[in-house]
């Protein structure tokens, strides 16, 4: 289903320290974000109980959500291949690591938004499965200036936020077509619907 239907999702690299200090970031997708009684959250949909990411948010019980622009998409992606224990894997991608303010983990200076988030809840994507659902509570954000005003940068289209369209496949045919990147472009306000 994931495949045939390929709904997008975000892309976004998230952040911790490992055991020995240094950074850790995996790109992530699979998420949503959602606000309820002046709460806001992360909700990721399924993490590997086997990774790096679910292993350090366990025992650090908190994260940095980093979302990455276009710009510096490509170096965020280098951080899969420079995911050694003794790697800071934010430096060694060529992208400065900072501490965040209110929580003990570093984000990604060179990220559009950075969401300091600490442990909400898990719970098993399927019973005896490899993946759980995962919920972050944002305790603090950082947004770059030119994203609020819309008529400057603007969180939208080319510049905006990404997208993770995985590996679309053609129901009747079976052919498949290579997982890309996506933006939004806004279409139109509600009441002109």
């Amino acid at each position: 289903m994931e495949h045939v239907l390929a709904i997008p999702s975000p892309l976004v690299n998230v952040t911790t320290y490992k055991a020995n200090g240094l950074s850790n970031a995996t790109m992530q997708s699979w998420c949503t974000f959602v606000g309820e009684n002046n709460c806001y959250h992360v909700i990721f949909g399924s993490v590997n109980k086997n990774g790096h990411m679910y292993q350090t948010i366990k025992e650090k019980k908190c994260c940095v959500v980093n979302i990455p622009a276009q710009s510096v998409f490509m170096k965020c992606m280098d951080t899969i291949k420079n995911n050694h224990f003794d790697d800071d894997e934010i430096v060694k991608s060529g992208l400065t690591s900072i501490k965040a303010n209110k929580v003990n983990a570093p984000m990604i200076k060179e990220c559009m938004v950075n969401l300091e988030c600490v442990f909400a809840w898990e719970h098993d994507l399927m019973e005896g499965g490899y993946s759980v659902v995962l919920c972050l509570k944002v305790v603090n954000v950082w947004m770059d200036e030119n994203l609020f005003d819309e008529n400057k940068k603007g969180r939208y289209g080319e510049n905006g936020y990404l997208y993770n369209i995985h590996s679309p496949q053609n129901p009747v045919t079976g052919e498949t077509f290579d997982t890309c990147i996506g933006t939004i472009k806004k279409e139109s306000n509600y009441e002109n619907l």
